[in-house]
């Protein structure tokens, strides 16, 4: 399975957001949108979560992986989507979709301060590269744009932080992980917006809003964390910046919005920047020590060896399994089984 094309297509989904988004901004209140897009994202994955849910009944979520999903939650599913929507009301789709890539930015850092996620000489110029494209976006939409991308770059802080909690869960799904996102922060969201303002949107536009959630949201969330606990946040965010450049084009194709020079020079200049973070690896010895959880792998790594039925053979699954201490050395990212000191 490549995790690299699971990110890509979920970079896809998401930067179709932008655009829909500021289309239904102009019937529902910022709120009431997130609340909406949320419960989509629920919608999308319930029949997986709830299968799954089932066949692992009597296995409890423990503390700690519970604190990092309730973080995710606070994070990602409220503050960040609240942010970005009010954002949204102050600027350009297009541009917004630009400075989306500050996410990026704040993964890599919150990653390497707090996280234990390694990153090398190339990765941080590459980090400059994206902070530089996004000052020169934020200019080229003068007063309101600061004031917009400032929400903004709040936002992308808040995710993130949901990015590394969320890359770290291992005792459930990533179709799990989004349900629970969907439907807390979802709940929460709508139930704000109601009591700021009449929910008198047409019933055609919570249909779209829901749908919109379900693929861009439910779908590309699930793509996401999938590739975050192969790849590692960091790493796995730098394949999502590649989200805002789909939102940039559907941006100019369906709202009509014109793309100027600052936004052409962004684009280059981001291209470089992503390029620099993609050539960042590293390799030296590690040791892996006894542990025990569940996460979707495959058996060609150095990692999975333990025995399977013949009806499992080389796919990727999902099941609880042990792991033995290792010590290696291999080109590796930091995924679940790599977060160790450097």
């Amino acid at each position: 399975m490549s995790y690299f094309l699971l990110a890509i297509l979920s970079a896809l989904l998401f930067g179709a957001a932008t655009p829909t988004s500021k289309t239904l901004l102009k019937s529902l209140g910022s709120f009431q949108l997130a609340g909406l897009l949320y419960l989509g994202a629920a919608l999308a994955v319930a029949p997986q979560a709830i299968r799954k849910l089932k066949s692992n009944r009597g296995r409890k979520l423990d503390g700690k992986n519970l604190m990092r999903l309730s973080g995710a939650v606070l994070f990602g599913g409220i503050l960040g989507p609240v942010l970005l929507l009010i954002g949204l009301k102050w600027a350009s789709a297009s541009s917004v979709s630009m400075w989306l890539n500050m996410e990026m930015v704040a993964t890599a850092v919150l990653g390497r301060l707090i996280f234990k996620d390694y990153l090398g000489k190339f990765g941080w110029v590459g980090i400059a590269g994206v902070v530089a494209a996004s000052i020169l976006l934020g200019a080229g939409e003068k007063t309101a744009g600061v004031s917009a991308g400032l929400l903004v770059v709040a936002a992308c802080i808040c995710w993130g932080i949901d990015n590394h909690l969320t890359a770290l869960i291992d005792g459930i799904t990533p179709a799990q992980s989004t349900f629970w996102k969907g439907v807390v922060a979802g709940t929460v969201n709508l139930l704000i917006g109601i009591t700021l303002q009449p929910f008198a949107a047409p019933m055609i536009n919570v249909t779209m809003a829901l749908i919109v959630g379900a693929v861009c949201y439910g779908i590309s969330i699930t793509l996401y964390i999938t590739a975050a606990q192969q790849l590692g946040a960091t790493r796995s965010q730098t394949i999502y910046a590649s989200a805002p450049f789909f939102g940039v084009l559907l941006s100019v194709a369906f709202l009509g919005e014109r793309l100027s020079p600052i936004q052409l020079l962004s684009v280059m200049l981001l291209v470089v920047s992503i390029t620099a973070i993609f050539k960042d690896r590293h390799e030296h010895e590690h040791v892996h020590l006894i542990m025990a959880h569940e996460h979707l792998h495959e058996h060609g790594d150095l990692h999975h060896g333990h025995p399977h039925s013949a009806e499992v053979g080389e796919s990727a699954h999902s099941h609880w399994h042990d792991h033995q201490e290792t010590r290696h050395s291999h080109p590796h990212w930091p995924d679940l089984h790599h977060r160790h000191e450097h």
